[in-house]
């Protein structure tokens, strides 16, 4: 995505969950001219991310539901952050109005059928005597779209010149260490935030086991299956 980006060195840029900032950091080097803002919800990402702010390179704590930017950006990047939120409606209206005219948004989430097996497991678990008590009023933390769903909303979006596309990834976790720290963070946290001290060990544990064993490969390591959206809008007018 950043080799895509085509940038001329003096861009107001937007990082959407950008994380510790490893990403946004090489957008800055990227603009040298220009000016690097990294948002994300997460206070202890900023507090990491911060540790890597320059001239250029800047980060606050913001959600991307709170955007409130006028015509600030040139570019609004988002890799791998965006299914973290629900509304689409309303946050493609947010980046519009945060871009300058002649800008672009290049997004990249997980689409409709991205990490079947974690998401299979997870559902079991939440399903099972054991927890399901903890679940009746939950919501489901991940939007996950179709590519058509997809295309169906940016077409009612203010963005007038559009592209997108679905990329599906195979990954291989090298090792069990690998694969349960991305179980671990992000995926079971808004799950273990609901689950009772007394049964949060337990809830992972059964999590881990069973995902470990649906994704073994006899040849080595764990393979789960990656489907994303990959968008690219400008905004013309």
């Amino acid at each position: 995505m950043l080799e895509l980006l085509p940038l001329k060195g003096d861009e107001r840029v937007l990082d959407i969950g950008c994380g510790d900032g490893r990403v946004t950091e090489k957008i800055a080097l990227r603009v040298p001219d220009g000016q690097v803002w990294g948002i994300d919800a997460s206070i202890s990402m900023i507090a990491s991310a911060k540790t890597r702010e320059s001239s250029n390179l800047h980060f606050r704590v913001m959600s991307a539901r709170e955007l409130s930017y006028d015509e600030e950006f040139d570019v609004v990047f988002s890799h791998a952050a965006l299914h973290w939120v629900s509304n689409h409606e309303n946050l493609l209206k947010r980046i519009y109005d945060a871009l300058r005219t002649g800008g672009y948004a290049r997004l990249n989430f997980a689409a409709e059928g991205a990490s079947p097996a974690m998401i299979q497991v997870i559902r079991e678990t939440m399903s099972h005597p054991a927890y399901s008590r903890y679940f009746p009023e939950f919501v489901w933390p991940w939007y996950m779209p179709t590519l058509t769903a997809y295309r169906e909303m940016l077409a009612r979006s203010p963005f007038e010149d559009v592209e997108v596309s679905i990329e599906h990834k195979e990954r291989l976790f090298p090792s069990t260490d690998s694969i349960i720290k991305w179980i671990d963070q992000p995926c079971l946290v808004p799950f273990l935030a609901v689950v009772g001290e007394d049964d949060k060990q337990e809830f992972r544990a059964a999590v881990i086991k069973e995902v470990l064993d649906r994704t073994r490969q006899e040849s080595g390591g764990f393979l789960e299956q990656f489907y994303r959206l990959d968008i690219r809008a400008r905004k013309t007018g």
